[in-house]
């Protein structure tokens, strides 16, 4: 594997012998960025020239901090590594984290990143001096796009030889273009459209990927509304209830209350669609979800609840009249009714809500 790192006069140390460079030896000073930012009150730059040069040193920052995050991660994973082989020398992967303030999902995104450089680098999508040419979200974005739409980036950045510069928005117009030519889940009437720019590519990529989330059945039903009416506005529809509908299906297998052999959910659901509230009834399913899980959160913390207090209780006497002036405080909120207040108890919407958790009975 060969890596090379950009020095900021534009030329490249390529390293084929080591894993990591001898920063002390070869970046120095020249690593150093260093360059004019315009003055904002200098009124002889043209507003065009001002945020020209702008743009050109944010450039200049996004590509350093491209090639550094690629370096860290390669960093990052080395240390992870050697923790892998055992070895008594090795240093503690998460101890190395947090003794440089580095976080654990930061530190495997820098180690992903890294990978994903190399893998391009080893599969000949990119040359090293190209990885310079990427912003560092249009370089994410390539690494995780198909090894198709990869090749494609790579090609038009060579074609590209006067201005080669990849932005995330090229890479982006390239999936959706991708996506909407090979995807199985839209019919050919859209893929004929998007293929005359018809309809803009990037409306079906977020409805692939939601119908993606779905049943076939529900994908076919779906894919039979937008070939009917092949058109932006019932894409962006069908794209919506793709949303609502993985939403509902999601949601209806966490309600216990919905777990019944009467409960037909599929003809449920299809009664909802046909009536034009898939949209509420989504909501609906998600927030009785929601609602379940907060009461049995409810209850267990309120067992835990009375089991703190009653060993308080016992452990206080009459030494410790604070301390059991506390647990009298505490009393609404142990009771088998419980009691709080909602806003200022002196205001005019001020109101008391009671819930009344039931005893539990005998056997259970």
């Amino acid at each position: 594997m060969v890596h090379a790192v950009q020095f900021s006069d534009g030329s490249f140390n390529t390293r084929s012998d080591v894993l990591l460079p001898n920063f002390s030896k070869d970046l120095g000073t020249n690593a150093v960025l260093d360059f004019q930012v315009p003055d904002p009150e200098d009124d002889q730059i043209s507003e065009h020239e001002f945020q020209q040069q702008v743009e050109t040193a944010w450039q200049v920052c996004d590509r350093f901090d491209l090639q550094t995050d690629i370096w860290r991660g390669r960093i990052l994973r080395a240390v992870r590594d050697r923790e892998k082989r055992g070895s008594d020398h090795g240093i503690g992967f998460l101890n190395w984290l947090k003794d440089r303030e580095i976080s654990k999902t930061q530190a495997y995104s820098l180690i992903e990143l890294a990978t994903s450089a190399d893998q391009l680098l080893e599969d000949g999508i990119l040359d090293s001096e190209e990885v310079s040419h990427f912003s560092k979200r249009a370089f994410i974005a390539t690494a995780q796009a198909a090894p198709e739409v990869q090749q494609m980036v790579s090609d038009r950045l060579r074609e590209n030889n006067a201005s080669p510069r990849v932005t995330q928005r090229e890479v982006r117009q390239l999936v959706d273009e991708w996506t909407a030519v090979t995807s199985d889940l839209l019919p050919i009437e859209i893929k004929e459209k998007a293929a005359n720019s018809t309809i803009p590519a990037r409306y079906l990529t977020p409805l692939v990927r939601e119908m993606e989330k779905l049943p076939e059945s529900h994908q076919t039903f779906l894919r039979a509304e937008v070939a009917e009416n092949p058109d932006v506005d019932t894409v962006k529809q069908v794209t919506a209830e793709a949303r609502y509908l993985a939403k509902y299906l999601n949601a209806a297998g966490q309600v216990q209350s919905l777990a019944h052999e009467s409960l037909d959910l599929e003809s449920a659901l299809e009664e909802a669609l046909r009536i034009g509230c898939l949209n509420s009834t989504a909501e609906l399913v998600s927030q009785a979800a929601q609602l379940e899980q907060m009461i049995a959160k409810l209850y267990t913390t309120w067992k835990r609840m009375n089991t703190l207090s009653e060993r308080v209780y016992l452990d206080s006497g009459v030494s410790t009249p604070n301390l059991r002036s506390l647990l009298s405080h505490l009393t609404p909120l142990t009771n088998e009714t419980v009691e709080i207040s909602l806003g200022d108890p002196d205001g005019s919407f001020s109101r008391t809500i009671r819930l009344r958790i039931l005893p539990e009975e005998e056997g259970e």
